[in-house]
């Protein structure tokens, strides 16, 4: 219908709607916030130089200003043998071998330091190579710290990672008997690489040393894994060129055929990690389609993310010529961040612009060419015959905005500090604050620089919003997160004395800020395929559509009711039935890992079943219908169902005695119950000491090693506003490092009432009324972030939190062993329990040397230190294994420091033993706590009204399962694990 036809009524409805659309514009127009305007003035030396000095300066800083010097324009190598060393330290493995006829120096063990003496003909920046090979043993990438001259020239040099390669152990990928891909083993492709030290969050070139010219010397420090190294040098740096010099310098240009060809991203020759994964996709146009099945066809996402990891595939061409390559690629894992990966075709990155190559942020997967800033496709000159491209993730270009950031933050942390210190408020919760709310403060006698400082907060973190944006070319979840920061402290500026009664706002600063943070050097980013082409051809490949999505869900809606999606697979008759308690991730990867290994391996079939409650194992012990093995369960379960006659005893299996060597004793003691041992642990907790050491350092405190050394720092901790978290729940670590013990040897009576467990708890008690500790903190995860509880006693779980939502305090904590009593002898004993999760076979089972067969596979070193990567690789950090076996512990991504006070808390690993009764314990020594804490009763007197309550239920247990009179036999633990007795 034409317009002039209309109604009049509609046709002045149009007319009015038109208006108002037009008025609606304008308003929005007129009151939208003003565009970002992206400062092309911020460079990365004004972000470095707003950074504090540090002792070890980061590689960023110590390059600053060098950008031009960093190339050589001649080259020059300086040579140095391995195997010609001239000091070692008497720890380091050493051992002079040989390798195809040449020599080679084989450093097998992560211990001790090697030292060479190289003499530098000409003053300048050098690359250092390494022609090196990682020995078997762990899955992990080998790490040496590099010292010139008996110093880290930067703080990188203190970790330079030496990359095992890996690839697919199949391609194309098997199905099972549903039509469902299994991921492949990994394969160690175990060959010698000539590698420059790197590291990709820093710089996308080589590190470079400065060397001045004379006698030097160089030392590699033992931190991770072992390895064999047959030649070392030092090497100037090359120029590389721009891509405009690059095409200048190839064969003109000449008419070529259309062709191209498509490589699937899955199809790898080799990685560098066990953590870059296969994931599924299911999409149209996604190669290839799965059709409605678990099919393994794109690679990376947050399987491909960590500054370093590399991918590298093969390709064709059918003659020489120029080429342009095309990434089906997805990247929407960070708002408004690009992903930065480093190209290299052939083993060298082409031309400049190949450095920290930047993919933009896009929702869906989309076709793009490696091109310009103009949308140019980039040209690559090729020879006929085969060809390799690597793409390496890429964080260098935010080093700038981490350092930057993280010392703006400490600004803010310490200045939070100074606050509170000056109100004595020290509460997070604005509704619990210790002071008057309404109280107005004169700041000008407290602090006249309180506006100067808040106003340098202001400036620096706009400054870093401004680079931010530049970078990004966009906003981003980080920019509006400090643009938020900078309003908060704008509107304390406006009244600054007002300032304490804002206080909490800066601990929202610093968690908003960090929680951003941990993403920085991130660069997730997935691959369906790429596609080699040459310049003018045209493809046809296409890209999903919200049109092509409809069939594409009516297919799949339909494949569902003829399909079969059982992820066990058939349920076979006589297969080992097994359920977990854990999530559904954990026993994803589980059924994976079985189907690639144990039933290949052994022959047995495997049905794995999630048990989201664990009351369904004692439902189906009533009923008859219990799983052949448990795994996931509580430390106390296994014990508690041998009490009941309703769980296998191990100890009578071939090879028991080696299966226990897996395992620390005093942890694996909480298994045992009247001679047997009724489960096996998994996953091992730890408790550590937590301390700032950027804090603890400027009061002038180290960390304490006993409990004296606590009694001593913490006057100084509370004169400035602080203190220690000591949870008040652990009774038992005070008990048992006093030599004291709940139990008699033979578990049948209490014993809390010893002189030592008097002892004892008189210490665990006046650590809340003597000494003033708090009594209760429910978040010390916060405290610890924000500086006003520096120190304190938690575990595992509190380590993965820092390690993933703290990472503007990344570098100023660290963990130590938990204080201890000073024994005649010298040493310090540390004993404390370490919670276990734990698996046993159930006594119903008609299958128990199948099961028994399985929970040696499932405990070995091998099967552990696999699954740990596995899972960690695939769900981040937060999901950590934190395997009970001893080996395995050791191939876990620790920092160095890290693991050893880990395995020194480990060796003095103390379990309560579990006998009947046992659960009245806790109870009592908390009622006995609160009664001599709150209520001032005299502690021996509490102590002997717990005895006596907790004696009166173990014999009330023990006439219920009949065993009045006897013994227990309660394993005792007299002496530390020594790690010696773990395999080599």
């Amino acid at each position: 219908m034409n317009k002039k036809h209309l109604p009049r009524f509609m046709r002045i409805s149009l007319r009015l709607l038109i208006v108002a659309a037009l008025l609606f514009g304008a308003f929005r127009w007129l009151t939208a916030e003003d565009p970002i305007v992206y400062s092309s003035s911020v460079t990365a030396d004004q972000l470095l130089n707003m950074a504090n000095p540090e002792k070890v300066p980061p590689y960023a800083k110590s390059t600053k200003g060098q950008e031009g010097n960093l190339d050589a324009a001649k080259e020059t190598s300086i040579p140095i043998d391995p195997v010609k060393y001239d000091a070692a330290s008497t720890d380091a493995d050493l051992a002079k071998d040989a390798d195809s006829g040449r020599g080679m120096l084989s450093w097998g063990n992560e211990s001790g330091w090697v030292e060479w003496t190289f003499a530098v003909p000409q003053s300048g920046w050098y690359e250092l190579h390494l022609d090196y090979k990682a020995l078997p043993g762990s899955s992990s990438s080998v790490i040496r710290g590099v010292m010139i001259d008996g110093m880290y020239p930067f703080a990188e040099s203190e970790r330079i990672e030496l990359e095992r390669m890996w690839k697919d152990a199949k391609y194309p990928y098997e199905r099972n008997e549903i039509g469902m891909q299994v991921r492949p083993q990994q394969t160690e492709l175990s060959e010698w690489t000539d590698k420059a030290a790197s590291d990709y969050s820093a710089s996308s070139r080589p590190l470079l040393y400065r060397l001045e010219q004379g006698q030097h010397t160089l030392r590699l420090n033992g931190e991770r894994g072992s390895v064999a190294i047959r030649q070392m040098y030092f090497r100037t740096q090359q120029p590389i060129s721009t891509y405009q010099e690059y095409a200048k310098q190839q064969p003109a240009k000449k008419a070529q055929e259309s062709w191209f060809e498509q490589r699937e991203a899955e199809q790898f020759d080799r990685k560098s990690s066990l953590s870059i994964q296969t994931d599924r996709w299911s999409e149209p146009y996604i190669s290839p389609d799965p059709k409605g099945r678990i099919t393994y066809n794109v690679l990376g996402g947050n399987r491909w993310k960590q500054p370093g990891e590399w991918v590298e595939w093969s390709f064709e061409v059918p003659a020489d010529g120029w080429y342009a390559i095309d990434l089906k690629n997805f990247q929407n894992y960070r708002s408004g961040f690009k992903a930065y990966r480093t190209i290299e075709i052939d083993g060298n990155v082409p031309f400049k612009e190949m450095l920290h190559y930047g993919l933009a942020y896009h929702k869906e997967f989309e076709i793009t060419a490696i091109s310009d800033a103009e949308g140019k496709p980039y040209e690559f000159y090729l020879r006929k015959g085969s060809h390799t491209m690597r793409m390496t993730a890429d964080a260098s270009v935010m080093q700038p905005i981490l350092i930057s950031l993280k010392d703006t933050l400490a600004q803010i942390s310490d200045f939070d500090r100074h606050i509170r210190l000056i109100t004595g408020n020290y509460s997070k919760n604005a509704s619990d604050a210790n002071m008057d709310a309404s109280r107005t403060w004169d700041m000008s006698k407290y602090d006249p620089n309180a506006g100067k400082t808040l106003q340098s907060m202001i400036d620096r973190l706009k400054l870093i919003r401004d680079y931010i944006n530049r970078v990004n070319e966009g906003n981003s979840d980080l920019s509006q997160a400090i643009a938020s920061a900078v309003s908060m402290l704008e509107n304390m500026l406006e009244d600054v004395n007002n300032i304490p009664n804002k206080v909490n706002d800066f601990s929202t600063i610093q968690a908003n800020i960090g929680t951003w943070m941990s993403t920085l050097t991130q660069q997730p980013m997935m691959l369906d395929y790429f596609v080699v082409r040459t310049p003018e051809t045209q493809t046809g490949l296409k890209e999903p559509t919200a049109l092509s999505r409809i069939p594409y869900s009516i297919a799949d809606f339909a494949r569902s009711f003829t399909m079969d999606y059982d992820l066990d697979g058939q349920k076979k008759d006589g297969a080992l039935d097994i359920w977990v308690g854990r999530g559904r991730d954990y026993v994803d990867q589980l059924r994976e890992l079985v189907s690639q290994d144990f039933t290949p391996k052994t022959g047995i079939e495997v049905n794995i079943n999630l048990m989201p409650n664990p009351n369904m194992l004692i439902l189906g012990n009533a009923a008859g219908d219990v799983p052949d093995v448990a795994l996931g369960l509580a430390e106390a379960t296994p014990a508690d169902y041998a009490m009941r006659g309703a769980v296998q005893d191990l100890s009578a299996y071939p090879g028991y005695d080696d299966v226990m060597k897996r395992f620390i004793p005093g942890a694996a003691r909480a298994l045992s119950y009247n001679g047997g041992t009724y489960g096996l642990p998994e996953v091992q907790n730890f408790q550590l000491l937590f301390y700032r050491s950027d804090i603890l350092e400027n009061l002038g405190l180290k960390a304490p090693d006993t409990w004296d050394d606590v009694f001593d720092i913490l006057p100084t901790l509370q004169e400035n506003g602080m203190t220690m978290n000591v949870p008040k729940a652990d009774f038992a670590t005070l008990f048992q490092e006093n030599g004291a013990s709940p139990y008699t040897p033979d578990g049948m009576k209490a014993s809390l009432f010893s002189d030592s467990g008097q002892t004892a708890f008189k210490e665990w008690t006046e650590l809340f009324t003597k000494y003033n500790l708090p009594i209760d903190i429910p978040a010390f995860f916060q405290h610890f972030r924000d500086g006003d509880i520096p120190i304190g006693i938690a575990d595992f779980n509190t380590y993965v939190q820092l390690q993933v939502a703290a990472p503007e305090i990344t570098g100023h904590w660290k963990v130590a062993p938990l204080p201890g009593i000073k024994q005649p002898d010298g040493t310090v004993a540390r004993w404390s329990p370490q919670g276990l999760s734990t698996a046993m076979i159930m006594k119903k089972s008609d299958k128990k040397d199948a099961a028994w067969e399985f929970l040696k596979w499932w405990t070995s070193a091998d099967v552990q230190s696999r699954y740990a990567e596995d899972m960690e690789s695939y769900y981040g950090i937060e999901y950590r294994w934190n395997t009970a076996n001893v080996e395995a512990m050791k191939s876990l991504s620790w920092s160095p420091g890290d693991l050893k006070a880990i395995r020194e808390q480990a060796r003095w690993t103390a379990n309560l033993p579990n006998v009947p009764g046992y659960y009245f314990l806790a109870r009592e020594m908390d009622f006995a706590w609160n009664k001599t804490v709150f209520d001032g009763v005299p502690g021996s007197e509490s102590l002997e009204e717990a005895n006596l309550s907790l004696q009166r239920e173990m014999d009330r247990r023990q006439r219920n399962f009949g065993i009045a009179g006897t013994n227990l036999y309660v394993p005792q633990i007299t002496e530390p694990y020594n790690w010696e007795e773990a395999k080599p």
